[in-house]
């Protein structure tokens, strides 16, 4: 009965736990079983605690039978993104020294334990959460399950893997340039990337162990198999008031701005036309669907986006690095004078050695663009558009200076046009949903993100729901792992 569960969302499994059809023990073991199976194709899950697992999971069962009154994620075994501690677990972020730590559960961690999750694994990240890759020298590569030479997507890529696989049915994740909503799109799973602020980070690494700091632009949110499963998650972790839950929303009365038209953000031609054939089954559904313009002046938020993130990230970086950014300060001046862009190589010199005027006039920016996009949301619900200019790409090791990313017709796209389609809803604080949106020729996921207006996670969430329920959901990857973890 377990392993047949396995492949369910959260919310099918929970139910079969309440009704006493699988007990926790058992749902657990499979996870395990299906771990085992996958783990040398996938490389998903990095670390693991099963004996505590195994004791909290009997507990809950030994619960139920006594008629106690249990948590709305008990006896459900979970994942959860190496980025956060959890106690007998410390964040490693791909470091060595960092594992080595005496921990407790972060915030967004000990809200579902108090629910009953049965947290058992770490999922892979790359080191310090700093790539689109999820891969370290501490733990390797977590490939694909899709197609296991391309990349889950990063940071939170492991989690990304684990939930397309049938590993985990739900994951914790953070987002700070894509990192939720990357990975959903390569994997071709859900992530929820929340209003800044819904949900607590402390107990992220980065930044540093102990840090009390809520780190701009970073928000924590969950992923998984369905958008009810997303729903009932962020409820659980979020921090703040409670967001509405209101139910799946009527796709007749939605109305959605389709942005596919940007000169600052490439797009694979591929992607497109499944973004496209994608808005055409919310029409076919009833949604009403429109073409936009660009919401906001890109140029403008690239450049404040830049500037905003590389004064977080700066702080990670080692003193040696930082000393010789500020050496080439002139230079990158220079660069920008003569043309070069948001996304050069000398922005982002400036952006890691920001000084705090420099950090003020971009957030001034944040503010007028905020307002800028609001123009959009008086039309719009939400706004869809693409996560990623291209599929999930090859495993590639090189220096970042020297990566590039291959279009379907050949062209050669920059690496950090990765963070180009996903920037607006970072920068600006803004909540947006990633849903998968169909495959490519080759039979890669593609997802596209549904943004909406500060504070309107509540409605997002509820188109989002909708539409997955009744125009497209979780297809499971193909792949030779996952077949042998099913039996098939």
């Amino acid at each position: 009965m377990a392993r047949d569960l396995i492949d369910d969302d959260a919310t099918a499994q929970l139910q079969a736990l309440a009704t006493k059809h699988v007990s926790a023990v058992e749902l657990l073991k499979a996870a395990l079983e299906r771990h085992a199976d996958t783990h040398a194709t996938l490389n998903a899950v990095v670390a693991a605690d099963p004996e505590r697992a195994l004791e909290r999971a009997r507990a809950l069962d030994d619960a139920r039978v006594r008629g106690e009154s249990l948590g709305p994620l008990a006896g459900l075994p979970m994942t959860v993104k190496d980025t956060f501690d959890v106690a007998g677990m410390a964040a490693s972020s791909g470091l060595p020294h960092l594992r080595r730590r005496q921990v407790e559960d972060a915030v967004a961690v000990s809200h579902a334990r108090r629910a009953g999750a049965v947290i058992w694994g770490k999922t892979n990240v790359p080191v310090m959460a700093g790539d689109w890759q999820s891969a370290n020298a501490l733990y390797g590569a977590t490939h694909n399950p899709w197609d296991p030479a391309r990349t889950p997507g990063g940071s939170s890529g492991g989690a990304a893997a684990a939930l397309a696989a049938g590993v985990t049915p739900l994951e914790i994740g953070s987002d700070i340039g894509g990192s939720l909503r990357v990975p959903a799109s390569f994997c071709g799973v859900f992530s929820h990337k929340p209003t800044w602020g819904m949900v607590s980070q402390r107990g992220h690494v980065p930044p540093s162990p102990g840090s009390f700091a809520e780190r701009d632009l970073n928000v924590v949110g969950p992923m998984a198999r369905s958008v009810r499963d997303l729903r009932l998650l962020l409820s659980i972790v979020e921090d703040g008031p409670l967001a509405p839950k209101a139910p799946p929303a009527d796709l007749k009365t939605v109305r959605i701005g389709l942005w596919l038209d940007e000169p600052l953000c490439p797009l694979d031609p591929e992607v497109r036309a499944v973004v496209e054939a994608f808005a055409a089954q919310l029409r076919d559904a009833g949604a009403e669907v429109e073409p936009v313009t660009s919401p906001v002046d890109m140029r403008a938020l690239l450049f404040a986006y830049q500037t905003l993130l590389g004064a977080v990230l700066g702080e990670d970086l080692p003193p040696r690095v930082l000393r010789g950014l500020e050496r080439a300060r002139p230079f990158a001046r220079f660069a920008l004078a003569r043309g070069a862009g948001p996304l050069s190589d000398a922005a982002a010199t400036l952006a890691y050695t920001a000084r705090h005027r420099e950090w003020m006039a971009a957030d001034a920016a944040r503010a007028r663009l905020r307002h800028e996009i609001d123009d959009t949301f008086a039309r719009f619900d939400a706004i869809l558009a693409p996560i990623a200019p291209v599929p999930a790409f090859p495993h590639d090791r090189r220096p970042f200076g020297r990566r590039r990313l291959a279009t379907s017709t050949g062209e050669s796209l920059s690496y950090n046009s990765l963070l180009t389609w996903i920037s607006p809803a970072t920068a600006l604080k803004l909540p947006a949903t990633a849903l998968p949106a169909g495959r490519t020729s080759a039979g890669l996921p593609v997802g596209a993100q549904l943004i909406g207006p500060m504070g309107a996670d509540g409605r997002i969430l509820a188109i989002a729901q909708a539409i997955d329920e009744n125009v497209r959901g979780f297809e499971s990857p193909r792949s030779g792992c996952l077949r042998v973890a099913s039996g098939g």
